[in-house]
């Protein structure tokens, strides 16, 4: 009897300790990412070049990296063998947005013809279904996502405003 407690109470605890390091694992982002959560189960299909909206998520089929059609080279040449897409975004008038991605990829903002630095960064690899997350503060208007390097043709890509 005392071994079937004992077996019983050492499920029970690593249970709660595994959905406690699942939740660790993306409250350890620098800002929250529960909006992303939400958003990526449902995000609809899309394709390079399609339009996105402040609000929202996209699920991409991303292409072979070699055939997108960058609006200018990625800060970070992709590898042979991966996968790209871009994106066109109307960045509000405050002119922040906070870009998260599903899986490993590098990510670039153009807007006016050059690349736009990040202001800010927060990657885990512990959190399921988000990677990273990226900050830019750009001018509103319109602007240009570029995603390159990613290993696989699917990524999903959460387009908001910061918290």
């Amino acid at each position: 009897m005392k071994k079937v407690v004992i077996v019983s109470l050492f499920a029970i605890l690593a249970g709660t300790s595994f959905a406690a390091a699942a939740d660790a694992g993306c409250d350890a982002f620098k800002w929250p990412v529960a909006r992303e959560q939400a958003l990526f189960p449902t995000a609809p299909a899309a394709q390079s070049g399609a339009t996105l909206t402040v609000g929202q998520a996209a699920d991409f089929s991303l292409e072979a990296v070699d055939t997108v059609s960058f609006e200018v080279p990625p800060d970070r040449a992709p590898k042979a063998g991966t996968f790209g897409a871009t994106a066109n975004v109307t960045v509000p008038p405050d002119g922040e947005l906070q870009l998260s991605l599903s899986d490993e990829a590098w990510i670039d903002v153009v807007q006016d013809g050059k690349t736009v630095k990040s202001s800010a960064f927060s990657g885990v690899r512990t959190c399921p279904g988000i990677r990273k997350s990226v900050r830019f503060k750009l001018a509103g208007g319109a602007a240009i996502i570029q995603v390159s390097g990613a290993k696989n043709a699917d990524l999903k890509l959460a387009v908001l405003t910061p918290e």
